[in-house]
């Protein structure tokens, strides 16, 4: 009786040992497999980021978007700038030499002289001929003739008006002009060439040049006469 005992407890004993054996075994089966499935996710992480990593580094940000927009804004902004100075600049020589030759029509040596720059380094090349140089003396001339000139009729045509830059301009035009001259009727036609500067805000003509616009055989070398005939009578050269 006490040797089957003892057999039964040896057998049961044995039994233990042998399940404990398992699952011994069972339990480090499993852990090679879960440390290898995580070297697996961050094998597959770290082979998908430098994948994405450089396209989303090509996306444009919203600032640089905001920046491109901004200059491309500017860019087309400016050139309506600079046609509206240069139209704005042409249309106030315009408006100067439109004051100088209402001030010639209504024989008003102010009107007339304040056109021009008041320097001694101003110079006009007169219908007739004649230099005038100097302020002074251009506005001691107007002063002179002006007082018996009556029905004056001045017309300018083909007015151009070429800017120079920022500050200066050339204006070029054909005119006639008929009036009284102490009574006595006359009329004259020809060329005219004014130098226009910016002078603080207002635009002076520094320079004037008039030539009759028909051949005066008498002002003009036998060699480039384009065709010799007799000399034609002298017409009237009003100042200008």
């Amino acid at each position: 009786m006490f040797k089957r005992t003892v057999l039964g407890i040896s057998s049961v004993f044995m039994f233990a040992t042998v399940i404990l054996g398992q699952n011994t075994n069972s339990s480090t089966s499993k852990r090679p497999r879960t440390a290898a499935a995580k070297p697996a996710a961050e094998t597959q992480k770290t082979t998908t980021n430098p994948t994405t990593a450089p396209a989303e580094a090509q996306k444009p940000t919203d600032t640089e978007k905001a920046k491109t927009t901004t200059a491309a804004k500017g860019a087309s902004a400016q050139k309506p700038r600079v046609a509206s100075t240069q139209s704005t600049d042409s249309a106030a020589v315009l408006a100067a030499v439109n004051a100088l030759a209402d001030g010639i029509r209504h024989a008003n040596v102010n009107a007339v002289t304040a056109a021009y720059w008041n320097s001694p380094r101003l110079v006009l090349f007169n219908n007739n001929g004649t230099v005038t140089k100097g302020w002074e003396q251009m506005h001691k001339n107007r002063e002179s003739s002006y007082p018996d000139l009556k029905d004056v009729k001045l017309d300018l045509r083909d007015v151009s008006v070429v800017m120079l830059g920022r500050d200066g301009a050339v204006v070029s035009c054909l005119w006639t002009q008929s009036q009284s001259y102490k009574g006595t009727p006359e009329t004259a036609s020809g060329r005219m060439t004014l130098v226009f500067r910016r002078i603080g805000k207002d635009w002076k003509a520094v320079h004037l040049h008039t030539s009759p616009d028909k051949q005066d055989p008498t002002r003009v070398l036998p060699s480039e006469q384009a065709s010799p005939g007799p000399s034609p009578s002298p017409s009237p050269t009003p100042n200008r």
